[in-house]
Formats: C-alpha cells, structure tokens, sequence
C-alpha cells in the first residue's frame, strides 16, 4: 500500500507554506486571526501605497490589492495574501523588517526581506543593457535565484501573482510591455508555475507574455478561433450534454465542463508540429470532474464505448501521477463527426490540486477546532510521511533546474547556492558561504589574483566574509598581482569554491615552476662555460636529449629529474677510471717494455714492429672482436672486424694485401663503436638512453635520431649512437640494459 497520498502531500504543501507563519499576532479584537491579519496587513499598508507607484507605473495599492485577489482565486490563505501588502510597504519604510516584526511577527518580517531581496535583484537584471547572449544567462541566473528562494514557497507565489497582476494590468491599460519582463514571464515565470502545478497561472502568464511577444501571431490566431467560436461551442455543448446523460444513467455523482484550450499552447502546438489551425484536433476539450478514482474508470470506459478513442493519445496519472503530484486521465476520442476532443477524468481532489498546486488548501477544509488555520493535528506517522512529501516538492523545484542545466551538472538538495550582484548588475552564481574572493575569480582569474579589498553592499568587509544573495560585490585590485598563500589555509575561510582552490594552486605551481626553470638554466649555462662550450644553442642541446624545448631542459635539471652528467657526455668525453699507484706503475712498466714494437692504435702486426695502423670507421672494430688487416696506399694498415663486408669486397680485388694482425696488451684506450636502437617515437626517449650509458660510464660521443625507414611502424624512431669503450665485451651489458628502457624495441652493434 502506498505510503504517499494526494492528501499527504498536500497537507505537506500546506504545511511547507504557513509552517512559519506566526501562532501568536497582537492584541486585536476576537476574530478570525487569518481575516484579522489580511484586513490589518491592508490598513497598516493602505496610507504608505495609496499615493505611490511602482517602476512598471502600477499604482502599488492597487498592484497589492491585485496580487492578493490572485493568491486568493488559487487558494492561498489569507495569512500569505496579507503577506503581499507588507512585502509593498516595507519599499516605503525606513527600516522595513524591524517595523514588521513588532507589528505582525518575526515570520512575516523573514518573508518580507526575502521577498523585497528578490525584488530588487530582478529590477537589477532588467535595468543592465546587456547584449542579448549576455540576457539569456541573466535569464538563467534568475531562474536559479527564484530556486535559491524556494526554500519558503510563500516568496515564489508572491512573485508568481506579481508578475501575473503586472501583466494583466499592461493589458488593460493598453501600453506597451518592457520586452525583459515578458520574456520573464514567460522564460522563467510561467515554467515554475508549471513545476508547481498552478496552471491557472501558467497559462494565463503564457496566454499574456504570447501577446506582448508576438502580437501579430496572438491576434491572429484568436481572430481565427474567435470566428469558430460558435461552432465549436456548439459541438463542446452536444458532447458536453450527452456525457451528463451517461453519468446519470451510470449513477456516477459528478459534473461536466467544457475546457477552451489557452492560445498559446494552441499556437506552440501548431509551430512544433508545422499544423494549420485546421489541423489542430483538441480545440475541444471536456473535463469530467467526479468523487473517487474508482467512478474515473468507469465513466473512461463508458466513453470509449461511445467514441472511438484515439491511438497512442491515453495517459494514466492517477496510476502513475506526474512527480509534482498531478493525477488525472487523459485520452482523446473521435466523435462521429470525425472530429477529435480531447477529455480529462479526475477527482474533486485531484482537480483542486491541478489547478491550485502548492497553493490548494483543501487539505485544511476538515478543520479541527484544534488545528492551526484550519488544519487539525496529525499524528506522529502521518507527521513523518507529510515531512517525505514536503521534500518531495522541493526536489520537483530543483529537478526543475536539472532539466535546463546544459552540462548536466546539478545541485543536489543540500548543495546550496548564492547569486549576488556586480556594481553593473550582473547577476554571479557562487556556492553557499563564497567569500569576495571567489567571486573574484568568477569574474575572471586574473582580477582574483590581483584582488586587495572588496566591498559589499557599498561597505568595506574582509576577504573571508561570507557572501549573500542579493549582495552587490566590488572588487579592489592592487597593481602586484599574486595570491596569498594563505587563502589556502581551510581554517582561514578565505576560499570556498573548489574551483577558486584549484586557480591559486595553479597560480603558485606555475611560480614554482619558474623558478625550478630558472635554477636549471643556470646550472645547464655554468655547465656549458666550463666546457667551453657556451655558443651551442639551448634548443639544440635539448633537442639532441629527445626534449620538446629548453624549458624543458631546464626544469628537469632543476627538479634533478635529469642529471648534469647525462649533459656533459655530449660536450666531451669521460675521463679514464682512476688507477692505484701501485696500477699505475705496472701499466708503465707494460708500456715501456712493449713500445719498440706495439704501435699506438693497440694492434700488433704480426711479423711487423712499429707499423701504422688505423681502425676501419665502417665496422669500428674493438677487443676482442676477430680482426683483419688491409695493406691501404699510403695510410699504412687498416684494422676490420673479420665478418666486414668492406673488407670481404677490398679482398676480393686485391687479396694479396690482406696481412694477420692481432691485438696488443690492454693499455686503458677506448674504442668508438657504433650502435643502432630502434624505440618507440615518443618524447624523452633518448633521454632515457643516455641516461642508462650514464649510469654505466660510458661516454656517448654521436648521438642522432631520424623518423622510422619504410616498411617500419609508423610511430617508430632510430637512434645511431656511437659509443667508446674499454672492449666490446663492456658493449653486451650496455646492450642488454638498453633494452629495458621503455619504448626501446631493438638494440645492437652496427
């Protein structure tokens, strides 16, 4: 059994309206205390309002006596109507909420601040001369104001009547509407009375903001439904007559009304579906109001007994009712003139409710002499199950603002936010406690970081001051831009948005990352002096070690994510491994022993004393690769790895001039020697493999990259480096580790 009823929730509704309405009101004499308050709120009102008028040229008495006659027709209690003449007085009293209190309570006072806020920040809005882009988000920020005032629906119905007593009075005067507040009403207004439930209001605020918007459309269309009015009254009557002959005979106790379908839901149905007015079917409409749900059903089948209803055009919302609590049947038949006619099907209950919304005080006409405005007590598990419903009307409010929220993202109940002013009226949406400082940074980064002071309301106030809506904030920039890094201390209360956080962690990160830049280029140009070397260019350097830039060069030398080491291997060679004496002596006594016959490139010529040698440059052969010598014209011997193809073509022309050679004793030279590594084309990566000769010792004399050859993976880079040695021994270690690096897929000796 369902534990939310049409009941619940509306005494939850009516609860949600008059909880704060004061118990207690001065001695007056004993009368109905709500009729006493509604006739004192109008005498204390009276004298301030019968002489003024408002910025629209209403007369303010008459716009007050306007906005109560409209709060009553949807059932408002007289406690909120009275409500609307205090809200008008306080704009002529010099401290509105004080006076107020004293007279009618502390409730009535709440509500007349925050009604008189909301007030003047839409005369705000519509006074900025905004560009039109600019005035549909200002449209949009007065849409979440009118939510951030929901809280206490009394405000938002009083607002409701506002705009629609406005309206009617422009109509009747005859005058020209400001275009910003019919777009209101119609953008903003109209669609939270729709949330609401109040039609009454949604369509006639639609019906009047289609008039001033769109004049020609508007008189052309009730020009054309004006001379089919006979007609289709007639065929509305014809039908309207025989379903109360069908309720009679059925003996479902209940009442018939023809139901003239707004023109602005007629001229939005005939501009989204591209139809004539001949096109349109549900120009008549009946609605069938009844006494239970279990008579909805009977009298919905006893009518598609006699029309044949239309396919796909039947809804159930009394089984299923809309999430702000409408329920009724729909479905639409065709009479046996081939016309169609659309019918609802609801309860008493369900009608009031459809019509009144939040505003429907039926739910307090079984008053108990104990209750409150009519409303008897309930007990404590009804008490609990009208709190669930009273939430319920306030998450319908807020998924109002889901559905228009364009990226998705929305507040939840507890996400509260503010919407404040800058001194030209620009509404600024911030979260709940923001500080002038995040409402710097909404405004824009830069001003945020330069922001010295700010005022509020005219009055100076500290940077951590939190913020309120309705609040006009000027910010003060000094000339030095930067934030404090005390703004970031939580307990300070400097920032609240997340999103102003995130901009002074960026603003000091990027400090920082000047400085780690500026400590690096330092250390990469006393590098390069001692070198010698200070006419390479800084993005030649970097480019040569797989970096994108210098900056970037520097900043990893100066976290010490790239060692200087890594540097000097590509500006000169390492110096030889330290020796012990006692090493130092034995290698000379080997020197001076082999001298007569060792020549100085370390190969020993067998036969031979003291012949030049040189090493081949295409196969850089090192001990102890198998080698061969190769008597040159002039250039004394050529030293080849055995396996060169050079070699193998030069001794096929000429064989006789192949000569044994041999490697002499190790005497501490290192060997060029060329490698090729095939690696992932990616940044860093040869960077990384510099830094694993590094780590071995071993200097890297030639290091160049080029893009992948033909026939290879396309995101593939070659590296050609050449490398001195001890032995080509020491070159498999270095291989192996090489291959390890990320990204590298290939690595040998050429």
């Amino acid at each position: 059994m369902k534990t939310s009823t049409p009941e619940l929730q509306r005494a939850a509704i009516v609860e949600l309206l008059e909880a704060d309405l004061p118990r207690a009101l001065p001695q007056a004499p004993q009368r109905a205390p709500q009729l006493d308050v509604l006739e004192r709120a109008r005498a204390f009102a009276e004298p301030l309002l019968a002489s003024q008028r408002l910025d629209t040229g209403e007369n303010a008495l008459a716009h007050a006596d306007g906005v109560a006659a409209i709060l009553a027709g949807i059932g408002a209690a007289p406690g909120i109507q009275a409500a609307g003449y205090l809200v008008y007085a306080g704009e002529h009293l010099a401290q509105p909420e004080e006076m107020v209190a004293q007279a009618f309570g502390e409730s009535y006072a709440q509500l007349v601040e925050h009604t008189r806020k909301l007030v003047r920040i839409q005369r705000a809005v519509r006074g900025a001369q905004l560009a039109e882009e600019q005035q549909a988000q200002q449209l949009e920020r007065v849409r979440k104001m009118l939510l951030a005032f929901s809280r206490d629906l009394r405000v938002v119905l009083l607002r409701l009547a506002s705009r629609l007593q406005t309206l009617r009075w422009f109509a009747a005067s005859k005058q020209d509407v400001p275009r910003e507040v019919a777009l209101e009403a119609r953008e903003v207004f109209a669609p939270l009375a729709n949330r609401l439930g109040i039609w009454q209001i949604k369509w006639e605020l639609e019906d009047l903001a289609f008039r001033f918007l769109d004049p020609e459309p508007y008189h052309q269309l009730a020009r054309a439904l004006h001379e089919k009015r006979l007609e289709r009254e007639l065929r509305v009557h014809q039908a309207r007559a025989t379903l109360v002959a069908e309720l009679q005979r059925l003996g479902v106790h209940g009442e018939v009304q023809g139901r003239p379908k707004h023109l602005y839901s007629i001229w939005k149905k005939m501009q989204g579906k591209g139809l004539s007015l001949d096109r349109v079917f549900d120009l008549r409409a009946l609605r069938v109001i009844v006494d239970t749900s279990a008579d909805c059903y009977t009298v919905l089948a006893r009518l598609h007994e006699l029309y044949a209803p239309v396919e796909g055009e039947f809804d159930d919302y009394i089984a299923r009712p809309k999430p702000n609590g409408y329920q009724s049947l729909h479905t639409v038949v065709r009479s046996s003139d081939g016309q169609s006619m659309e019918v609802q099907i609801r309860t008493r209950q369900m009608h009031e409710h459809a019509e009144h919304g939040v505003a429907a005080h039926w739910a307090y006409k079984e008053a108990g002499a104990k209750g409150y405005a009519g409303t008897s007590q309930a007990s404590e598990e009804q008490a609990a199950r009208i709190a669930d419903a009273r939430k319920a009307v306030l998450r319908q409010l807020l998924a109002w603002e889901r559905d228009l929220a364009e990226g998705g993202n929305s507040a939840s109940d507890e996400e509260a936010r503010i919407f404040v002013f800058t001194p030209q009226a620009t509404v600024v949406e911030l979260c709940f406690g923001a500080t002038p400082i995040d409402f710097a940074y909404a405004l824009h980064t830069e001003l945020g970081h330069r922001i010295r002071g700010a005022k509020v309301d005219g009055q100076l106030v500290p940077l951590n001051t939190a913020l309120q809506s309705g609040q006009t904030v000027e910010v003060m920039g000094g000339k030095e831009r930067g934030p404090s890094l005390d703004w970031l201390k939580s307990e300070a209360g400097y920032l609240k948005s997340p999103r102003s956080r995130a901009k002074v962690r960026a603003w000091f990160n990027a400090l920082q990352q000047q400085e780690t830049i500026a400590r690096g280029r330092d250390a990469v140009e006393k590098l390069l002096a001692r070198e010698g070397k200070s006419a390479i260019k800084h993005e030649e350097l970097a480019a040569r070690l797989g970096l994108k830039s210098a900056d970037q060069l520097f900043e990893l030398v100066g976290k010490d994510e790239l060692s200087l080491k890594t540097v000097e291997q590509l500006l000169r060679p390492a110096a030889p491994p330290t020796e012990s004496e006692d090493e130092a002596a034995a290698r000379q006594h080997v020197r001076q022993s082999s001298s007569a016959r060792e020549p100085k490139g370390g190969v020993l010529v067998v036969g031979v004393d003291s012949l030049l040698t040189n090493l081949a440059r295409c196969c850089r052969p090192a001990p102890p690769d198998a080698i061969c010598g190769y008597v040159t014209r002039g250039k004394g011997v050529a030293i080849h790895r055995s396996g060169c193809a050079n070699l193998r073509d030069m001794l096929a022309r000429d064989p006789e001039r192949a000569i044994d050679v041999t490697w002499g004793a190790n005497t501490g030279q290192l060997y060029p020697v060329d490698l090729s590594i095939e690696a992932q084309d990616r940044h860093g990566a040869l960077r990384d493999v510099l830094e694993v000769f590094a780590k071995l010792r071993i200097r890297v004399s030639q290091a160049r990259t080029q893009s992948a050859a033909r026939g290879a993976a396309p995101d593939t880079q070659l590296m050609h480096l050449t490398v001195e040695l001890a032995s080509s021994d020491a070159l498999r270690d270095a291989l192996r580790a090489v291959a390890q690096v990320n990204g590298v897929r290939s690595a040998r000796r050429r």
